[in-house]
């Protein structure tokens, strides 16, 4: 393998989706990384503390000494074999710890004596996370912004996909947004998701659509897509951008919930555990969804709806899923319309163009070119 210099050229790795190796311990990891990072640590979990509280009380000599001492022999071996073995499938890729330290140093230095010279970031994970927090607030503050309203049921996420200046906000929280929007596999950490989504805006402000002057397009949300959280900046931007309005109707919406959060969802819990299990999982996340909205539904709403629920997830499991278009359709009509209409009367103001699905995207594409 050639040998190619250390970079600090942050942009080019994350408009290109390089492979990175993450040498920081699992727990770091686990905390925030990028999205082509792996893990594949110089130290455990284990090791990094005993090495941290050696340096705390015998300074940095003992503290090397004592990671050599730890990691080494087939121990050493193994790491090593590791990261040859993904520098060799990625031949692009580059290597990085917290700060382009004495890790990545380690690192790239054991790889060069077991033949193969790999890079690493200059200023490691941090120096990556702070040009992304950087030019992340760039885009907030200066770059046009459009955000796709409707009611729920609508298939906004579709829409905004549809174009390359469209931005998946659930996609990146992998949430639907809803109260019923939990998917199989959970949400990825609040630092994950931040560096995706700087990523995401990043790319997508050097796309040729924006480049041309179209506006980034998001999915109108709230503080929250599940417990992933809009980063404040991100949100204001938001709250003064203009609205497009899709209108779709009624039984369009509730056959889309219905595909959306009962047949798909539950095909996504039993691909995770099994026919029986899954549908168990898909009943539970059901009811608790619910469960949750119980007090803006109101105590008689909530008892009805749940009723409904309970007999359709009855008749679903004797393998009729239909019955699960009349609480869909309770709870459009007496709980997520009445809340759309009343935010959107508070910001009229914002509207730049309303029409249906056709219109909307006719009206998107024109922007696009």
């Amino acid at each position: 393998m050639s040998h190619r210099p250390d970079t600090g050229e942050f942009l080019e790795i994350f408009l290109n989706d390089i492979p990175l190796i993450d040498t920081r311990a699992p727990v770091e990891f686990e905390k925030g990384a990028f999205p082509t990072s792996v893990s594949l640590p110089l130290m455990t979990n284990d090791e990094r503390a005993q090495v941290g509280t050696c340096y705390k009380h015998h300074g940095q000599q003992a503290a090397i000494e004592l990671g050599h001492s730890l990691v080494c022999g087939e121990v050493k071996d193994e790491r090593v074999s590791a990261w040859v073995d993904f520098a060799e499938r990625n031949p692009q890729g580059y290597l990085y710890c917290w700060r382009g330290g004495l890790r990545s140093q380690t690192c790239q230095q054991w790889m060069h004596e077991a033949g193969t010279d790999y890079p690493r970031i200059s200023g490691g994970y941090k120096a990556m996370r702070q040009y992304l927090l950087r030019e992340f607030e760039q885009i907030c503050e200066h770059q046009p912004k459009l955000l796709l309203a409707g009611k729920t049921g609508c298939n906004k996420t579709d829409m905004v996909n549809a174009f390359t200046f469209g931005v998946d906000l659930e996609g990146l929280a992998h949430h639907r947004g809803s109260s019923f929007g939990r998917l199989p596999g959970g949400q990825p950490t609040q630092l994950n998701f931040e560096n995706a989504l700087a990523i995401a805006l990043l790319k997508t402000r050097h796309s040729a659509a924006v480049q041309g002057g179209a506006p980034i397009l998001l999915e109108d949300e709230g503080r929250l897509v599940g417990r992933c959280a809009l980063p404040p900046i991100l949100q204001h931007a938001m709250e003064t951008s203009p609205l497009i309005v899709m209108e779709v109707s009624l039984e369009e919406r509730v056959e889309h919930s219905f595909h959306n959060y009962i047949l798909d969802k539950l095909a996504q819990w039993q691909r995770v555990l099994g026919e029986e299990a899954g549908f168990e999982a898909f009943a539970e996340d059901l009811t608790q969804s619910l469960y949750r909205v119980r007090k803006r539904l109101g105590g008689v709403r909530y008892s009805e709806a749940a009723e409904l629920m309970q007999r359709a997830l009855v008749r679903h499991r004797q393998g009729d899923p239909e019955m699960h278009w009349d609480w869909i359709l309770a709870l459009l009509v007496d709980y997520y319309d009445p809340m759309y209409d009343y935010q959107l009367r508070n910001r009229k103001g914002r509207i730049e163009f309303m029409g249906s699905r056709k219109e909307v995207r006719e009206y998107l594409a024109a922007r696009e070119s």
